[in-house]
Order: C-alpha cells, then structure tokens, then sequence
C-alpha cells in the first residue's frame, strides 16, 4: 500500500504535531513515546521540536540530519482527526 504523503505540519504544542497528508486527511501525533529513545530526546526541548521541516516530497518530517519522522509512521500511528475537532483544537491554541 503505497501512504499519503504529508503536505503540512503545524506543531499544537511541545510534544504534538498535526499533519495534514495529501489526500486531505488530518492526523495528530504525539511525540512523548519517543523521547525515552536517546536519538529523540533533543526533541524534549520545545524550541527544537517546534524547529523542523516537511522533507522534499512529503516522506517525512526533519529536525536535522539524525532526527526525522517518516510520513509511514505519522500515518499509521497518528490519531485521524475530524473536521470539528481540527476546528476546536486551533481555537483553543489561537486563544
């Protein structure tokens, strides 16, 4: 099965992204497992996380050459999120 790739990413807070593919859908991820594993832990610091980039092509979401995310891993394990509750997560972030 061939995933979507990411179009967009907006981090909400200092451990979750929301990540919309391009096939529309909107998913939310939460880093918090990985920051036990010693390669993610610069990641506990919310200026890092909040510094990244959409890889070339959608595959992934980048911090530096050590740290990513693969558009495969977003997908499969992100929460999808309805339109609503997008809705209600932005304005609560907004306010």
């Amino acid at each position: 099965m061939k995933y979507p790739r990411i179009h967009k990413v907006e981090a909400i807070d200092d451990t979750t992204l929301v990540i919309e593919f391009t096939n529309q859908d909107v998913k939310r991820y939460d880093i918090c497992h990985l920051l036990d594993i010693s390669m993610f832990s610069p990641l506990r610091q919310p200026a890092f996380f909040k510094n990244f980039k959409v890889e070339h092509g959608g595959h992934g979401v980048v911090w530096n050459e050590e740290i990513d995310i693969s558009e495969y891993e977003l997908w499969k394990n992100g929460v999808t999120l309805s339109i609503d509750r997008i809705q209600h997560e932005h304005d609560l972030n907004n306010s």
